[in-house]
């Protein structure tokens, strides 16, 4: 979370620029992180220059753990002490394409952001832009500065959509071992393959 390197301090800064106040700030910083990247979870760099939050600011896409890592990093740019989450969850509908190759409906290390706003610790889930939220026939999800925004449990019609399986907790930057070391276990069947795994998803190790 290179949270002083000159590419993120000058993005954090230009996306509050007239904004104050922390919770305004986390607002629109979450606001532009998510609808900014297209979310794709199919191009994963795990190399330990490609993690680092700076990276995403090259291009216009990236995944869950990216974008987590990159608001936090723009957070505590402006001054607002940010960590990392991760949990398991299983995702109920628009990821036909992405479990066949996984094997499972279960995503790994799925990537939030926790930010200290008004003396309390309140998560941030920036992964999911609006256009492929509309898309999946979701709601974008919102944050306010002062509730958890985590993914939606339910779609549009009532549907199960996002289910929380396992929390591995907070940490203050991302934790490549442990993220590597969780994929393999359960991804056991795209590490035994040269990179990239096949031309619809590529990892980087």
């Amino acid at each position: 979370m290179d949270s002083d390197h000159r590419a993120v301090v000058e993005y954090a800064n230009r996306t509050v620029q007239g904004i104050a106040g922390d919770i305004s700030r986390a607002v629109a910083l979450y606001a532009a992180i998510r609808d900014g990247f297209q979310y794709n979870p199919y191009r994963i760099d795990l190399r330990p220059p490609a993690l680092k939050a700076s990276a995403l600011l090259r291009r216009d896409y990236g995944y869950c753990v990216e974008k987590a890592n990159l608001l936090g990093a723009c957070a505590r740019a402006l001054g607002i002490p940010a960590r990392l989450g991760f949990a398991n969850v299983r995702n109920h509908i628009g990821t036909a394409r992405l479990e066949k190759m996984l094997r499972t409906d279960v995503l790994v290390f799925h990537g939030y952001v926790e930010l200290y706003l008004e003396e309390h610790w309140v998560k941030a889930t920036p992964a999911f832009n609006a256009a492929l939220c509309r898309r999946l026939g979701v709601a974008p999800l919102a944050f306010d500065g002062r509730h958890d925004s985590l993914f939606q449990q339910y779609d549009s019609s009532g549907g199960k959509f996002m289910e929380y399986l396992h929390d591995y907790g907070t940490f203050p930057d991302v934790p490549r071992e442990l993220f590597l070391d969780e994929l393999k276990k359960h991804y056991p069947h795209i590490f035994e393959h040269p990179q990239p795994y096949s031309d619809e998803l590529y990892i980087m190790t």
